[in-house]
């Protein structure tokens, strides 16, 4: 299994994922084009996708993802209560396939498993992908971590987690009050000092690789963000753990799992 980030931050997000059978992407947040473009950068065409998966209806997760499944003909995949809220901004789909949180989708041999998150939205989903028993966990977008969280994300090779802010800089910054305290709040995001207490609940042995999400551009620095996932591993012995930045502006760079 090999993926990568293409996009992540408030701007836009978007995560591409295959195996030798299967390829997906997860939230499309970003313009058609600019999806196509980024996709194009990692070498992979848009036609040859099998799938889209949505975990919610922010337009920062579903801004292209009409255009591009009408474009290719894709099936959409997500709750219901996605695809109501936001059908302004998608539009008709041919193949919109309605599954329940909490259900496992099956494509192509590629598993992605939804479960429920805390997050200001109608019904929005973490996701599991798993292949031949390697599994990555993508949870951005999070209030706050839940046991049902953790307990989906156990054993993963691979996490995209959110580190969306430092404390202290939303609170001095240049954000109104009540978009500080949404932030803040128990369906906002994870602050840098949460992302790594999730992590260490998370870490283990076999944890190759950890990719950090949905940076604040205002409210945050990757330098600190990076810092306190590399202290959360090395203090739970977890040496080998590869740490990456994600970006808004470029996708990075395609990451393998064996």
């Amino acid at each position: 299994m090999r993926f990568s980030v293409l996009a992540s931050g408030s701007g836009g997000n978007a995560c591409y994922v295959e195996t030798a059978r299967s390829r997906v992407l997860i939230d499309a947040g970003l313009s058609c084009r600019e999806l196509m473009r980024r996709l194009a950068l990692i070498d992979i065409n848009p036609r040859d996708l099998d799938a889209l998966i949505l975990t919610h209806e922010h337009l920062d997760h579903i801004k292209g993802a009409g255009p591009l499944a009408r474009r290719f003909n894709l099936p959409v995949y997500a709750n219901r209560s996605t695809l109501r809220k936001g059908i302004k901004v998608i539009g008709n789909l041919s193949k919109p396939v309605t599954v329940h949180t909490g259900q496992t989708i099956a494509i192509n041999g590629l598993l992605i498993e939804t479960f429920t998150k805390c997050h200001d939205a109608a019904d929005p989903m973490g996701v599991v992908v798993s292949y031949e028993g390697v599994k990555l966990g993508l949870i951005t977008d999070l209030g706050r971590s839940t046991s049902v969280v953790e307990d989906r994300l156990r054993g993963c090779r691979a996490l995209i987690i959110e580190s969306n802010h430092d404390e202290k800089m939303l609170e001095e910054g240049p954000y109104p009050l009540d978009l500080k305290r949404r932030i803040k709040g128990a369906e906002g995001h994870l602050s840098n000092l949460q992302a790594a207490e999730l992590l260490e609940a998370l870490a283990h042995e076999a944890l190759h690789v950890v990719v950090l999400a949905h940076l604040s551009a205002k409210n945050n620095l990757p330098d600190m963000a990076l810092r306190a996932a590399k202290e959360c591993l090395l203090r739970c012995g977890c040496l080998r753990t590869r740490v990456y930045m994600s970006s808004q502006d470029s996708p990075a760079p395609m990451i393998e799992l064996v």
